[in-house]
């Protein structure tokens, strides 16, 4: 463990709580196809998975590619429309980047969102002007589980990798923090879904509530 100077936050599930919105667009696309719409915990559980994840979560018959990817732009397209009208950032988080603000960490955004979505809602989060770095799915030519877009942040926030923390809900966040050689932290508050358990994933800390992860970052020596 060394001294964190630069944090990387995960979008959905980790800095932001997008769970309703993508809830609603996908219960909207099931409407459209005649189906009933999905349990919210259930798709609260597979949101940091993707819109492909939450297709077939909602679409539970097998599907060629074509069928998939079709649904896949109709619920990116419903979804675009409801971008922020339930979308808030998980409670605590606005103080914990008010404290990395002044505190003088740098912090950015690495998500596998694409951009077309990420950046109308972070600049609807009203973050676009504080952020030292947003990198989206489609930024770089490879994404998470990758190392690619995380040394990246890093590079933009002018960190070495080694000093930096990324944040995030799934294995694929922790797989990615490590082979970047970044220290990593689960945020448990997240959407894990059903029989995970973060404690097996090697993060370096697990949190349950964003204060957790405040007190732990100002922790370090």
């Amino acid at each position: 463990m060394t001294r964190v100077r630069a944090v990387l936050l995960d979008l959905d599930g980790t800095l932001a709580h997008t769970a309703p919105d993508m809830a609603d667009a996908l219960n909207e696309l099931l409407a459209r196809h005649g189906r009933d719409g999905e349990n919210y915990d259930r798709v609260r559980r597979h949101t940091s998975r993707g819109a492909i994840a939450l297709i077939r979560l909602g679409f539970s018959e097998p599907m060629d590619e074509s069928r998939l990817s079709g649904l896949r732009d109709e619920f990116l397209q419903i979804y675009a429309g409801l971008l922020h009208d339930k979308t808030r950032l998980f409670p605590g988080m606005p103080h914990l980047l008010d404290c990395l603000d002044e505190a003088g960490l740098p912090w950015g955004i690495v998500t596998n969102k694409p951009s077309h979505l990420t950046e109308p809602l972070v600049q609807k989060l009203g973050l676009a002007a504080r952020t030292g770095c947003t990198i989206s799915g489609d930024s770089l030519p490879e994404r998470k589980p990758s190392p690619m877009p995380l040394l990246r942040g890093a590079e933009l926030l002018g960190a070495d990798r080694t000093d930096c923390v990324y944040v995030g809900d799934d294995p694929r966040d922790v797989e990615a923090g490590k082979a970047a050689g970044m220290n990593t932290a689960v945020a448990a508050y997240g959407y894990i879904q059903e029989g995970q358990d973060p404690l097996t994933w090697g993060a370096d800390v697990v949190i349950e509530h964003v204060f957790e992860l405040k007190n732990w970052l100002f922790s370090q020596d």
